[in-house]
């Protein structure tokens, strides 16, 4: 893992280099990931590099003192400008929360102006969280972490062994940092302004994402001035670990066409 220093907090964020030109592309994970929810996604090193980060809280990164919603939308916003300066990337691809810190990006920080592209997956222009979640979260995060990891929520029809994986990988995360991520994610709500992102878009659903269903990558993609709009069939939340060579074809399919413009 490589770090960057920003706002006097450390952040982690990977890098896969192999012979791909195309434009670099930092890859940021929903809540209570990290950027190893990306490691199939290292495998796209031969069209462009790859980075993918740990925000404020997770994985190797320092955490930050934040209030969930916008001041914490804003950190991890400037987590990903901090990596995305120290990397040249130009283009973002974010899963849910990760998703709209993509937008936020795009919306709010003059990093925008270098952007050539975003993927955005498993995401949408407003992210809210049902009640009883949100209760989970502050009141019994096992309930939760099993509610999430339910039939076509995070996976459709993974192996037991990747769910495992994922549900531990949230237990490490710990329950004040999951609660805030979704918490954000609630008070999330861009549906007035997505039309002022003025970047080549692909909005990727999985077909069977109970969490931010295809409906809301329509959304996206009506929009968004120039966003195209994609389903992974068989797959739901995290396509990118479901199906992750139909996900991988479509990246590169877009940074094709971003570098041929």
């Amino acid at each position: 893992m490589e770090h960057v220093t920003h706002h006097g907090r450390r952040i982690a964020y990977r890098v896969s280099k192999g012979d791909g030109d195309g434009p670099a592309t930092l890859f940021v994970h929903g809540s209570g990931g990290t950027h190893a929810i990306w490691k199939a996604q290292a495998r796209l090193r031969d069209t462009a590099p790859v980075v993918s980060v740990d925000l404020s809280g997770h994985g190797e990164s320092d955490d930050v003192d934040a209030e969930p919603g916008p001041e914490t939308l804003a950190a991890y916003a400037d987590d990903v400008v901090a990596v995305a300066e120290e990397t040249d990337a130009t283009v973002l691809c974010g899963n849910s929360l990760g998703g709209a810190v993509a937008q936020w990006v795009a919306l709010e920080r003059d990093y925008a102006d270098r952007l050539e592209g975003l993927v955005l997956q498993g995401t949408g222009a407003k992210l809210a969280v049902l009640q009883d979640l949100r209760e989970w979260l502050a009141d019994d995060f096992e309930r939760a972490i099993e509610f999430l990891h339910g039939a076509d929520r995070v996976f459709h029809d993974a192996p037991p062994e990747y769910v495992e994986l994922s549900m531990d990988a949230m237990r490490r995360t710990g329950r004040a940092v999951v609660e805030r991520d979704f918490l954000t994610c609630h008070r999330f709500d861009v549906r007035d302004r997505v039309s002022a992102i003025d970047v080549p878009t692909l909005a990727v659903a999985g077909e069977h994402d109970g969490l931010t269903p295809p409906r809301y990558h329509e959304f996206l993609a009506s929009e968004i001035p120039d966003c195209e709009r994609a389903v992974i069939e068989d797959a739901a939340h995290l396509a990118m670990i479901e199906q992750p060579e139909a996900f991988n074809a479509l990246l590169r399919e877009f940074l094709g066409r971003i570098a041929s413009e």
